[in-house]
């Protein structure tokens, strides 16, 4: 069975989310993830969207955070400043999903400059939500691609926390979200240890341990019990394909 990464990267991300989760939704391969998991074993998932947007349904495939068609059949629309404080804030989002063009040791984010801060190689788009996303929300999910660019021992910048510098780092800082609990990429699956290094816990069919090190910027560690994820069932690749993306935007 022919998929490709973003595919593979989607289902496995889908995987992670349980029934009645209320998830933080952003566009691209994150919102394909949660409609997936709401059509398959997540039927009562509740999704919310940065600009305001509680339980979308979308009809269609959305380009934005803001595209019309989330708000059609959704739940209740609000401000965004009420969908921050009100919800986010308080505890009530159990999931929220984050990329990033850097991912550290300890999940730290950046998605604000490669390079110096001041004289930066690239400069991008910067945090958005994601820095209150990866602080206040129950449990967070990280989805982008397994390559050496994108995995150094230490970001460049930290636009949105992890564990910090492990331990009780993070803690200390008084956020109440447990932080990213997986990062899934097209290799495996890293979680976070006792100490909140991020560690290899999963690989998918074909990939090996020695791909995932050699596209690693630290010297990673294998998990007590390695799993193999399952193949992508061919019922989750008809829906993104035919219902969720048909027009291969994402995927």
């Amino acid at each position: 069975m022919n998929y490709s990464a973003s595919e593979l990267m989607t289902i496995n991300s889908a995987r992670l989310l349980r029934d009645h989760d209320v998830v933080f939704v952003g566009v691209g391969l994150p919102n394909l993830a949660c409609n997936l998991a709401q059509r398959t074993h997540a039927p009562n998932l509740l999704m919310i969207y940065e600009a305001g947007v509680i339980g979308a349904r979308p009809a269609r495939l959305p380009l934005s955070i803001g595209d019309p068609t989330l708000v059609s059949g959704a739940a209740a629309v609000c401000s965004m400043y009420e969908i921050f404080t009100l919800y986010l804030q308080r505890g009530n989002v159990d999931v929220g999903f984050l990329g990033g063009a850097q991912i550290d040791q300890f999940g730290n984010i950046n998605v604000t400059v490669i390079g110096d801060y001041n004289h930066p190689k690239v400069r991008l788009p910067g945090s958005g939500g994601s820095m209150e996303i990866a602080a206040w929300a129950n449990r967070c999910y990280i989805i982008t691609p397994h390559q050496l660019r994108r995995f150094p021992a230490r970001v460049d910048f930290h636009t949105s926390a992890g564990f910090l510098d492990g331990g009780d780092a993070r803690a200390k800082t008084g956020v109440r979200g447990a932080g990213p609990q997986a990062v899934v990429t097209n290799l495996g699956i890293l979680k976070p240890d006792a100490n909140g290094e991020l560690v290899l816990a999963a690989l998918h069919p074909g990939c090996s341990f020695e791909q995932a090190q050699a596209n690693t910027g630290w010297a990673l560690k294998q998990a007590e019990t390695m799993e193999v994820t399952p193949a992508p069932a061919e019922e989750d690749l008809r829906i993104l394909r035919e219902e969720l993306d048909p027009q291969r935007i994402y995927i």
